[in-house]
């Protein structure tokens, strides 16, 4: 009978498969895949935002990022959505004023390009 050890040398199983140049080699092409798709979806949403879809490296991972740093910082809203909101803003001369955020649909770019659940993230409660 076969025997299965944990271990490779001073690895673990799994760390060895991560770090497997083939299983590196399949990451960065999904990621790369996953990306082109995001862009895709991105570009035919895009009016005249900042957003850009990002792919970057970690130890044994791949990242597709949804990047809205050059703009309103509002890449959580591109991709879920947003319900309407009241700003409160003040002028330099102490006047306020109302501005209201209108609700969006969120454009689920990430999850669509890799073919993951739409799923809207749920309020948080502060008590």
């Amino acid at each position: 009978m076969a025997q299965v050890y944990p271990t490779i040398g001073a690895r673990s199983l799994a760390k060895a498969i991560a770090v497997h140049d083939g299983v590196q080699a399949e990451l960065t092409r999904r990621a790369f895949e996953i990306g082109v798709r995001a862009e895709e979806i991105l570009v035919a949403h895009r009016a005249d935002g900042h957003a850009e879809i990002d792919i970057e490296a970690g130890d044994n991972n791949r990242y597709v990022i949804l990047s809205d740093d050059r703009g309103q910082k509002a890449a959580l809203s591109i991709e879920y959505g947003r319900e309407e909101s009241v700003i409160v803003r003040e002028d330099k001369h102490g006047r306020k004023y109302l501005d209201v955020l209108p609700a969006m649909d969120g454009l689920y770019i990430l999850a669509t390009a890799s073919n993951l659940p739409k799923k809207r993230k749920g309020k948080v409660k502060l008590d």
